[in-house]
């Protein structure tokens, strides 16, 4: 049985090649791209992509509609269903404009490849998120042993995300020379920090309190002073494996190389939540609760975008967006304020008039 199609394998390079370069997108976009197209070959016997028809199409959905999850043994999700059909929809609409392809498929064939609008709607719908509270995360912090390097850096990995809400990405490829404690700043350089799209950015340490600041100075400290490392050497470097007492490989110390990828710092977090008696906190969810920490705290307007930008979003619009939903906790909390008079001096009413003049503004293009 076929197990792959050569001709297939090219034009998926060569697509592939079209989104890192005149899409920019970044290689886990990628991957999920290329997940999306092998699931549709399997389903479709390996076929060649010019002998494509839209009831191969029909035929992959109702696939998709029978699978399930190996890890939930659920049903897929219907967010799962729609991004991996809208991949393979934006797919064959490029293909479409290819020799070798114009004459067999359509732009309209592609099409098939939606779901209905109720479906669209049920992946699309927004769920409320699990964020850690900044008391839990100091409670993880507190609790975290610092014996040993690999504690020691482990412990500075959650201080330092908290501080900066840097992704995982770029946790894992931060240098000593992107970080000046001297002035609390962190340069996170696309020419070495994978940072999303490619952007370049500084972010200043967010004064959430604790023990986070000292944390990271004391393991930066370390690393220069202690080790003599340099500027070029891993901010959190990879652990070392080496043979240990009883001959089997285990930890035996720091390597002067970065991650990677993201996967040791997940497990680095879920251990030590974990171990702290606390539901696991996936690094991404620190940027809701510095998010979270921002609508508490800003005053104004130009220090809610300073925040923005401190994330490395370019409009203000993004964070409310993609970060700010209101806990239901939180939305009870301000419906039932509603009762109260206002006050003339109510700091929280004149940030979100200004916050709603901002999103006018820049929905008019202004």
């Amino acid at each position: 049985m076929v197990k792959h199609s050569p001709k297939n394998t090219r034009i998926k390079r060569e697509y592939f090649l079209y989104l890192r370069e005149a899409k920019r997108r970044d290689e886990t976009s990628i991957d999920k791209v290329a997940k999306a197209l092998a699931r549709f070959e399997e389903a479709n016997g390996h076929k060649g992509f010019d002998k494509f028809h839209r009831q191969q199409a029909v035929a992959f959905k109702r696939k998709l509609d029978t699978e399930i999850n190996h890890r939930t043994g659920k049903p897929l999700a219907r967010a799962t269903v729609h991004s991996t059909l809208s991949a393979l929809r934006a797919f064959f609409i490029w293909l479409a404009d290819k020799p070798g392809f114009k004459s067999k498929i359509s732009y309209s064939d592609a099409d098939y490849f939606n779901l209905s609008e109720k479906d669209v709607r049920i992946a699309k719908a927004s769920r409320p998120k699990s964020v850690p509270t900044l008391d839990q995360i100091h409670a993880v912090l507190a609790s975290m042993p610092a014996e040993t390097d690999i504690e020691r850096r482990n412990r500075a990995l959650i201080a330092f995300t908290i501080l900066t809400g840097a992704r995982d990405g770029a946790l894992a490829s931060f240098r000593l020379k992107h970080v000046d404690l001297r002035e609390g700043v962190v340069f996170q350089d696309a020419r070495d920090v994978r940072t999303k799209a490619s952007k370049s950015f500084s972010t200043w340490f967010f004064p959430v309190g604790g023990q986070a600041l000292a944390i990271v100075a004391d393991w930066h400290e370390y690393l220069r002073k202690k080790l003599l490392w340099g500027d070029d050497d891993p901010l959190f470097p990879k652990t070392q494996m080496g043979l240990g007492e009883t001959g089997g490989f285990q930890p035996v110390g720091l390597s002067r190389e970065c991650w990677s990828g993201a996967g040791p710092i997940r497990k680095i977090f879920r251990d030590a939540f974990e171990s702290a008696g606390l539901p696991y906190f996936n690094p991404h969810s620190f940027r809701d609760t510095l998010v979270q920490f921002a609508e508490r705290h800003c005053r104004t307007a130009e220090a809610f975008k300073a925040c923005s930008r401190n994330l490395g979003h370019e409009h203000v619009l993004t964070t409310l967006t993609s970060y700010g939903p209101v806990s239901p906790h939180r939305q009870a909390e301000l419906i039932r304020a509603l009762g109260q008079p206002p006050s003339p001096d109510n700091d929280d009413e004149r940030l979100a008039a200004m916050l709603a003049e901002t999103v006018r503004k820049y929905q008019a293009g202004g």
